[in-house]
């Protein structure tokens, strides 16, 4: 397949203006499902990619005869507190609805959703860019629904569906709770669109997971984006037909594809083309978008009202007790954590810029200075994520972050060796302290083979202790230098420092 043209990114916004949308689905860390008692793999400390496939299913997950949903009233709460974070109406009264569509991977085929009277409505959140600017963004609706089932599809050579010789099911997800968020159309983006989208995306992240009701994990897929670009040209009323990117799976990604389907509409437009209204899917590795199928509107779903299901009718004191119990907004929160770690706002944005405030929290919070958080985070965690094109958190957890920090601030590692210590940690060979051990990593601070190491490093620089006693305390540094070589990186470099200067009589 031919990669499609591309124009010029700054071109491309001076002949059109882009509009956004985005609709985040939230996987609820409810102890069971939407609608049954099945145990839910997004719980808290679960990961359904570790499950035995179709272990966490009950009859309604089958969608059995005679089988019968049932409203998990703490989904229903947790949907509510999003929605009052997201400065959203609660409805009185919300209805379930069925979306009949075929979905190979929800038994009955259809999916409970809400439809025209969804549990939220008409809200905002302000988001922060990375040079400090407030963008408001316009939430539309918060509604609940059931997530699918996963597909695995065997036999081809790429894993997609495109060339398999067969799928398998797995039955664990389908039914897990779900909170999707759906925005208005979003103007003045304009040259910082990308920026926007990855902005909002992040927010909603720290939204969720200040709530505690979810751990907002997009590797894992407990947060997922689907991203709606279309353009319009400058002076033009009239909205562009959209592109739907489905299940953008992070951050830098949901940058990458708005900016990439800017540039891919932006040359079919500019040559006389038209724009089809379809979902798109993001590769990865090539950064590219591709056609998924034409995008239905609503009336293609045939929503019918959920006859299974009465409305839910949350009282109005249910609704004021989750008001107020609601945690800080993300952007007071951040301006409390600057002040309370004493950074400057300058090394604040750097960690937020990154995506990486929640790991930083998490890190200062099992024990890590905030300075030594931001610095291994922000640092060599940062680096090696790059280098692998992945996430920072789905290498490393705060606590093993804050382990390593433990072990330089005890003096176990210096520095050098606790890059080891993470790379060891990332590789899965353990704890900080196993991989210490493992690899065997302790600063040596015994004077025996430190001294030893000095006086073979001294016998091939002689003149070393003469400089040190003629006042050029700096010469040590030769020295120093050579024993930690020698040592490869294991010596305690402030005990040689000392051990040095005493052989020179300081």
């Amino acid at each position: 397949m031919a990669k499609p043209d591309l124009m010029d990114y700054d071109k491309a916004l001076e002949m059109f203006e882009p509009v956004l949308g985005f609709e985040v689905h939230v996987e609820l860390g409810t102890q069971t499902k939407m609608f049954s008692d099945a145990p839910n793999p997004a719980a808290a400390g679960r990961d359904s990619h570790d499950e035995t496939p179709n272990t966490y299913i009950t009859p309604v997950d089958l969608g059995l005869p005679g089988s019968l949903p049932v409203v998990n009233q703490t989904a229903v709460e947790y949907s509510i507190s999003l929605g009052l974070a997201l400065g959203c109406e609660i409805a009185p009264r919300s209805t379930f609805s069925r979306k009949n569509y075929f979905y190979p991977d929800l038994a009955k085929n259809y999916q409970i959703s809400q439809y025209d009277e969804p549990i939220a409505m008409e809200g905002s959140v302000e988001i922060e860019l990375e040079d400090g600017t407030v963008f408001t963004i316009p939430i539309e609706r918060a509604h609940m629904e059931e997530d699918a089932g996963k597909l695995t599809h065997m036999g081809g050579s790429t894993g997609r569906i495109q060339g398999a010789e067969y799928s398998l099911v797995d039955y664990n997800r389908a039914g897990v709770p779900l909170v999707e968020i759906v925005t208005k159309p979003i103007f003045g983006a304009e040259h910082r669109a990308p920026e926007v989208g990855k902005a909002y995306v992040s927010t909603i992240r720290d939204i969720v997971r200040g709530l505690g009701i979810s751990e907002a994990r997009m590797e894992r897929g407990n947060l997922r984006c689907d991203a709606n670009v279309s353009l319009r040209p400058r002076g033009q009323e009239k909205l562009g037909t959209r592109t739907e990117t489905k299940n953008v799976n992070s951050f830098r990604s949901v940058e990458r594809a708005v900016r990439y389907e800017i540039q891919r509409q932006a040359a079919i437009l500019a040559k006389g083309g038209t724009i089809t209204q379809e979902t798109r899917h993001w590769h990865e590795d090539t950064g590219t978008t591709s056609a998924g199928r034409p995008k239905s509107d609503a009336d293609d779903y045939r929503y019918f009202p959920e006859p299974d299901l009465l409305p839910v009718e949350p009282s109005a004191e249910l609704i004021e007790s989750l008001r107020a119990a609601l945690p800080e907004a993300p952007a007071a929160k951040r301006r409390r954590l600057r002040d309370s770690w004493g950074f400057t706002q300058l090394e604040f944005q750097d960690v937020y810029n990154a995506g990486l405030l929640v790991e930083v929290e998490e890190t200062v919070a099992a024990g890590a200075s905030p300075a030594q958080a931001r610095k291994w985070w922000t640092g060599e965690i940062a680096r090696l994520a790059n280098a692998a094109d992945a996430e920072p958190a789905s290498l490393i957890s705060p606590t093993q972050v804050a382990g390593v920090v433990a072990l330089v601030d005890e003096g176990v590692v210096n520095d050098k060796l606790a890059r080891q210590v993470i790379e060891g940690v990332i590789a899965g060979e353990g704890t900080p302290a196993e991989v210490v051990e493992k690899r065997g990593l302790k600063v040596v601070s015994d004077d025996g083979p430190l001294i030893a190491a000095i006086d073979e490093a001294l016998a091939a620089q002689p003149d070393v202790l003469e400089k040190i006693r003629d006042g050029k305390v700096q010469a040590a540094g030769a020295v120093i230098g050579a024993v930690m070589k020698a040592m490869r990186g294991q010596a305690d470099a402030a005990r040689v420092r000392e051990l040095v200067l005493e052989r020179a009589g300081q």
